[in-house]
This record gives structure tokens, C-alpha cells and sequence, in this order.
């Protein structure tokens, strides 16, 4: 009987011209899944998807890391497209096969103190501070992306509803409330600082930059980064950890995940749900940690 395995090795090393290191790392996981093939006494053209998913919650019961579970799944993946090149196999048992979501890490977010603190960095009473306080405010009022926050045109705003249209991904346009503190630091910016920024120059984006242009995604990240140094938060900020922030706190107030997927412009709610392990992942904390018999 022919080594596939061995072969497996030849073809990582020569076409796919892998590393010594990732061979072996291919190879172990694979040796993994021999050793429970072998335990149920099938061969690998008769491997079928349930087998590789017993096989996977089997690892974890052996204590594996998720990390090392999606990692071996890669690893079998790879080897049975090998075989399917070959006509070992007739079908591949992995196509279709999803890597479990608790295997992906969770978002990082703010605290509502750590949002407080963020927001009351800027100096709302000078051009840049007033400008920048309402951008951190519409971003953590609404969940916007970067790229929709900077791309922001005036017409684009509604301020009498409290409302924002936005383009998102897949040119998909989307209606955000804002609340009344977002709305009060855009007003006092659109009437005091934006003139001053634009110096006489026209422009239909709503945030300029110091240049009088348009207010890039980069320019944003160095500001938001800025402001949180300066507000002692010991997480490197970022905008879209203001967004997932957003997500978190509406859900742990009762929002409906329903509700959320619109506002953040998912189109499938499974991308979502992430937000819901966060939110049953704090409440294990604070029970942990003030229950007298955690």
C-alpha cells in the first residue's frame, strides 16, 4: 500500500515549497488523525465528515487548544485536496466543514468607563478638539467602519431625526440612529470648526483634516490612538474596537441581535452572534468574581 503520507511530505516540500518546520507541524496533525482512523479501523478513502468531526471533539477532549484544533484542521484539509488530485478519494469529508466560531478570538472592546474617559479627552473648545469629539462621538453613537466614518458627506446627515445614512460593504446603504450627545458635538462642529478647517475651500465630506481635505483613515488612527494614550487606556485603541465597543453595550442593555445586525451592516447574522459570546463571557466574569461561592 502506497505511503500517503510520505508522499503528502514530497508534495508539501517540492510544489507548495513549505518549511521544514510547517511540514512537520502538517505532518503531526495528520499522524493525529491516522491514530484515530486506525482506533476505528478505517482507511483514508473511507473517512467521511462525521468522522472528522468526532475526531475534532475528540482532541478536544484530550485538552488541545482551539487554536491547535483549527490549525490540525487546516492540516487535514490540505491532505485530502492531495488525495482528491490523485483520485484516492472520491469526496473530500472537510469541503463544507466550518471551523467552530468559538475558535475564532473575541472581539476586543471598551468598558463604559473606558468609553467615558476616551470621550472626555478631546478639547471640545478648540477647532481640532471640537472636530475629533464629534467624529469619537458618531463612532461610538452608530458603529460605523472607518473607512464609512471618514467617507461621511454632509447630505448624509439628518440631524432634525437623528439619523445617518452610510455606504457599507458591497455598496449596501444603511440608515444609523445617532443619539442626542452625538448630534449636539456634530451641530457644535458643523457651526464652529468645519468652517474654520475648510478656510474658505468647499467640500462635501463632512470631517477635514487640518489640510482643509478629507480626513483619511489613516489620519483617524493616529488620532484615535492619540486619544486613547492620553486617556490612560492601557488597550491599543482602535476604531473598530469604539465599533465592536458599540455592539457590546447595546446587547448588554437589551438590544436585539436583530436590531444590532442591521446598525452594524452584517449581512449574515452569524457574524453577529460573536457579540453575544462577549456578552456571556462578562457575565461569567462578574459572577466569578463577586459570587461569594465562585
Amino acid at each position: 500500500m502506497r505511503d500517503w503520507l510520505a508522499e503528502f511530505k514530497v508534495y508539501l516540500r517540492v510544489e507548495k515549497g513549505l518549511s521544514p518546520h510547517s511540514i512537520a507541524a502538517y505532518l503531526s496533525d495528520l499522524h493525529k488523525l491516522q491514530q484515530f482512523a486506525d482506533l476505528k479501523g478505517l482507511q483514508w478513502p473511507a473517512l467521511m465528515q462525521e468522522h472528522i468531526v468526532s475526531w475534532m471533539r475528540d482532541l478536544a477532549e484530550k485538552g488541545l487548544s482551539p487554536r491547535s484544533i483549527a490549525r490540525a484542521l487546516i492540516a487535514v484539509r490540505g491532505f485530502f485536496r492531495f488525495l482528491a488530485l490523485d483520485r484516492v478519494v472520491s469526496h473530500d469529508p472537510t469541503e463544507h466543514l466550518e471551523t467552530p466560531r468559538a475558535l475564532n478570538p473575541l472581539p476586543k472592546f471598551l468598558s463604559r468607563s473606558e468609553v467615558d474617559d476616551l470621550l472626555s479627552t478631546p478639547d471640545a473648545s478648540s477647532t481640532l478638539g471640537a472636530r475629533d469629539l464629534a467624529m469619537l462621538e458618531l463612532l461610538y453613537a452608530t458603529g460605523l467602519r472607518v473607512s464609512e466614518l471618514v467617507n461621511l458627506t454632509v447630505q448624509q446627515l439628518n440631524l432634525s431625526h437623528g439619523l445617518v445614512s452610510c455606504m457599507g460593504k458591497g455598496s449596501k446603504e444603511r440608515i444609523v440612529p445617532i443619539g442626542s450627545e452625538a448630534a449636539g458635538k456634530i451641530k457644535a462642529y458643523l457651526s464652529m470648526s468645519r468652517p474654520d478647517l475648510l478656510k474658505r475651500k468647499k467640500s462635501n465630506y463632512l470631517f477635514i483634516s487640518r489640510r482643509s481635505t478629507r480626513m483619511t483613515r489613516q489620519g483617524f488612527w493616529r488620532i484615535i490612538r492619540a486619544y486613547g494614550r492620553a486617556a490612560g487606556l492601557r488597550k491599543s485603541l482602535s476604531p473598530h474596537m469604539v465599533r465592536h465597543s458599540f455592539a457590546t453595550h447595546l446587547l448588554e442593555n437589551g438590544a436585539d441581535l436583530r436590531s444590532v445586525q442591521a446598525m452594524l451592516g452584517h449581512s449574515d447574522i452569524s457574524t453577529t452572534q460573536i457579540y453575544t459570546h462577549i456578552t456571556r463571557e462578562r457575565l461569567k466574569n462578574i459572577y466569578k468574581n463577586h459570587h461569594p461561592r465562585a
